[in-house]
This record gives structure tokens, C-alpha cells and sequence, in this order.
């Protein structure tokens, strides 16, 4: 699992990388319990399960959308970009790689033809102008 800090913030974790080669038996937890997204991954073997639940009813409030995304097919290169949005790093995710973003900014460009990705974030969702801040320059400059 790789993470990335601020160098505006040193203390604020940006980003966090966890490549399909890495993801064990036991369950891995990719965010610390405080961020408002939880993700964890694990491996199931046939005939593995957990305990059947269902999630209770409490009150949340987020102050940021928070996102992960899966690469199922292809490759992308993510670009994080630290909290005065400057680019911090340029990973590279393969097909079965999971990214997490929490704060500052990300965008992706897609590398291979027919790139599946699975996003997830932090809702309900109010709309672009209540939930972005674009950032003026990136893959869509860099190429355009």
C-alpha cells in the first residue's frame, strides 16, 4: 500500500494506492477509521463468507467527497494533486489496482483502449457546482 502526504500539509494523506498483488487473506483496511470512506479489501476463497448484517441508521455529516476507484480493464495514469494544486505524483494503475483520494485534487487519464474503471464516493451528491473546484491545469491541458 503506498500513500501519499501533502508536502503543503505533511500530515494530511492524500491519496492512498493498493495494488491487486498486495491484497492477502486477511482483510486490510485502506483507510484510517476517521475518513468518511471506508475501504478495505481481502481475498475469498470458495466457501469463505462473514457474518450476515445490515448497517444501522445514524446520523453521518461529510464536509468533503471523498473518492475510490478500481481499475477492472486496461491501465490509467492517476494524477494527485496536493492541497495548493500543484501535481504531487503521477502513479500509474494497472487492471485489479484500487486508488483512494481524500483530500486535494486527482485526475486520470486513461492508457489502454476500453479502460474499465469502478468509481465510488461520498454522497448524497448536490450537484458540480456545490461539489467541485476545477483545477486549471492537468491531463485535459497537457493534451489540449
Amino acid at each position: 500500500m503506498e500513500k501519499i502526504f501533502s508536502k503543503a500539509s505533511p500530515d494530511v494523506l492524500l491519496a492512498i494506492i493498493n495494488r491487486l498483488n498486495t491484497v492477502t487473506d486477511q482483510r486490510k483496511d485502506l483507510t484510517p477509521a476517521e475518513e468518511f470512506l471506508q475501504v478495505s479489501c481481502f481475498k475469498m476463497h470458495e466457501g469463505k463468507t462473514f457474518r450476515a448484517h445490515k448497517h444501522l441508521e445514524q446520523k453521518k455529516i461529510t464536509t468533503i467527497t471523498q473518492e475510490s476507484f478500481v481499475v477492472i480493464k486496461g491501465k490509467i495514469k492517476t494524477i494527485i494533486y496536493d492541497l495548493d494544486d500543484t501535481i504531487i505524483a503521477e502513479p500509474v494503475i494497472n487492471a485489479g489496482d484500487c486508488v483512494v483520494t481524500l483530500y486535494g485534487g486527482h485526475n486520470y487519464l486513461g492508457l489502454e483502449d476500453e479502460t474499465i474503471i469502478y468509481e465510488h464516493k461520498t454522497g448524497p451528491y448536490y450537484g458540480v457546482e456545490k461539489d467541485k473546484k476545477f483545477i486549471d491545469y492537468g491531463v485535459e491541458k497537457k493534451n489540449g
